[in-house]
């Protein structure tokens, strides 16, 4: 165990600590937000044929090579060939089909032109311009080309993959299992949130926050209970956890004190501690480990202080866990709408609002960024770091960062 490090180089160390979950095989139409466990790779041409993408006249393109409007040039229709039909006659010199968008352009045929440029009856179809070969056909492949790689094992199904899923046939993908994230609450002074405190009490707001938080990312929460401040309590809810979850969650009991239990229940439970503590602010007080591939995260009691680890550290892990081949938040580059008058002797995570309204990335921060305050993350969802050894920040200042 190294204490204090920095939370990245913690973050990075537990990463290399964890793989993926177990792979199963979901119902197309139950994917949405799921993680790929295959590539994806274009089995079939998409689209399979050559097709018209209007509403028009395919025929061949040589036919019209002196078509004015002095001088039109008018074609024998031989069929008509709806989206969902096959041609059933060979374009020769003089002739053309009427097809519809989607259709297969038919054998003999190298062109369409939308019928919005001709003149038609039932029977002849009359063009007053040249057309080029190849003009208004969509070639099968232009949209996916057969052993294309589509999407990667570790790719969020989106619409577009979900689409593409379709396309090529993959009825039931295989992706990463739905992690299962165990919630603890320690602390003597915790009740529930239909509890009305007595004094002395507070409700249990980190249970419901991260609760959020993970359902947010497509994680299943499970709370496994309130553990108050007895070690053999906490070790016991956190082997119930590793026996019947994915990772787990603390909040409570990782600062120094005399009531700070949960380090020492984790080891209890057989977790060697890798990291207790890192150098950021708020979220210093932490304590991280690894047991069978199961991450056990303990983080501060104070809410926002929870929170900010949570998003810095936890939650990349969990992303790997769950099977993203993109678990740390790619970097973007915010300038404060307003300023921050407090010096940063360490590493700092300012939370705020992103505001693109004025073409900028701009961080709206709140009033008070302090550990405690909760409702200062209400419609949060965007981090800047704060190098440490700055001072106050004026508005317009530049700072690094990612959104949640």
């Amino acid at each position: 165990m190294k204490e204090t490090m920095d939370y990245s180089s913690a973050r990075d160390l537990l990463l290399a600590r964890v793989g993926p979950a177990a792979a199963e095989r979901v119902p197309l139409d139950r994917c949405a937000g799921r993680v790929l466990a295959q590539d994806l790779i274009a089995a079939e041409n998409i689209p399979p044929f050559d097709r018209s993408p209007y509403d028009g006249y395919a025929f061949r393109a040589q036919d019209t090579q002196d078509a004015s409007r002095a001088h039109p040039v008018t074609l024998d229709i031989l069929e008509e060939i709806p989206a969902g039909a096959v041609p059933t006659k060979e374009i020769v010199p003089g002739t053309a089909a009427k097809i519809l968008t989607g259709a297969p352009i038919p054998p003999g045929a190298d062109c369409v032109c939308m019928y919005e440029k001709t003149a038609f009856t039932r029977e002849t179809v009359t063009l007053f311009a040249p057309m080029r070969p190849g003009a208004n056909v969509v070639r099968a492949g232009e949209d996916v080309k057969r052993g294309a790689v589509l999407a990667r094992r570790g790719d969020v199904i989106d619409a577009g993959i979900a689409g593409t899923l379709c396309a090529q046939g993959e009825a039931q993908p295989q992706v990463y299992r739905k992690l299962r994230v165990g919630l603890i609450s320690t602390g003597n002074e915790v009740v529930e949130a239909e509890t009305a405190p007595q004094p002395g009490k507070i409700r249990n707001s980190n249970r419901h926050a991260l609760a959020a938080a993970l359902q947010k990312e497509g994680m299943e929460p499970v709370y496994l209970g309130l553990a108050g401040d007895e070690t053999p309590n906490i070790a016991r809810l956190i082997q119930a956890g590793l026996a019947s979850c994915d990772a787990v969650l603390l909040t409570g009991g990782v600062s120094v004190g005399d009531y700070d239990l949960t380090p020492a229940a984790m080891e209890a439970s057989g977790i060697g501690i890798l990291v207790r503590g890192v150098n950021l602010k708020p979220g210093m007080a932490c304590a991280y480990g690894v047991k069978d591939g199961k991450p056990v995260c303990g983080l501060s009691g104070n809410p926002a202080s929870a929170l900010t680890n949570f998003y810095c550290i936890a939650l990349p892990v969990l992303r790997k866990l769950a099977g993203r081949n993109d678990p740390i938040p790619a970097e973007i580059t915010v300038t404060l709408h307003n300023g921050f008058t407090k010096k940063s002797p360490g590493t700092r995570v300012l939370r705020g609002r992103l505001d693109l309204s004025d073409g900028t990335a701009r961080m709206i921060l709140p009033e008070d960024q302090g550990n405690v305050v909760l409702s200062s993350t209400i419609g949060c969802d965007v981090m800047a770091i704060v190098p440490a050894g700055s001072g106050p920040l004026p508005a317009g200042t530049v700072l690094k960062g990612f959104v949640l």
